[in-house]
């Protein structure tokens, strides 16, 4: 498996089982609501079942997944993986907005806030604009850079 892919493997295994104690947390946390409790305990068995998955095809390639281990690096991270890395970051950032201005214009919708509802309505289309550009980016990028490692 080459550097480049294996690295993402190790760092969605990650990912993937850091969201299944962030999801666990959510449910307990709101055991009063029945919705948010099972749906949230729901998707982290998905979650679960995703890194297991993956350390299945980690384990087949020689590659061990443990979270106290980093991924494959050798020395420096490469621009080309480092890119992908602030790539995500802004789409990450992106997506957080996006969720803000979302429950923004919910409020002032609720609120009947011509003046919020306006606002939200005219910045959060470029906040939308800014993840598909990063998106775009990433799905540009992500076979060559991961791929040449």
């Amino acid at each position: 498996m080459k550097d480049g892919i294996a690295h993402i493997v190790h760092t969605l295994h990650h990912g993937e089982r850091r969201l299944v104690r962030e999801l666990l947390a959510v449910s307990e946390r709101h055991a009063r609501e029945h919705e948010v409790h099972h749906v949230a305990g729901d998707l982290a068995d998905w979650s679960r079942e995703h890194a297991r998955r993956l350390a299945e095809l980690a384990a087949a390639e020689g590659l061990r997944l443990d979270d106290d281990i980093p991924g494959p690096t050798s020395g420096e991270e490469p621009e080309g993986l480092l890119l992908l890395h602030d790539l995500r970051a802004l789409y990450l950032a992106a997506a957080e907005n996006s969720l803000h201005w979302e429950m923004l214009a919910q409020a002032a919708q609720a609120t009947r806030d011509a003046r919020l509802l306006e606002l939200a309505s005219s910045c959060h289309p470029q906040t939308l604009r800014q993840m598909r550009w990063t998106d775009t980016l990433i799905k540009q990028l992500s076979p060559q850079v991961l791929t040449s490692l």
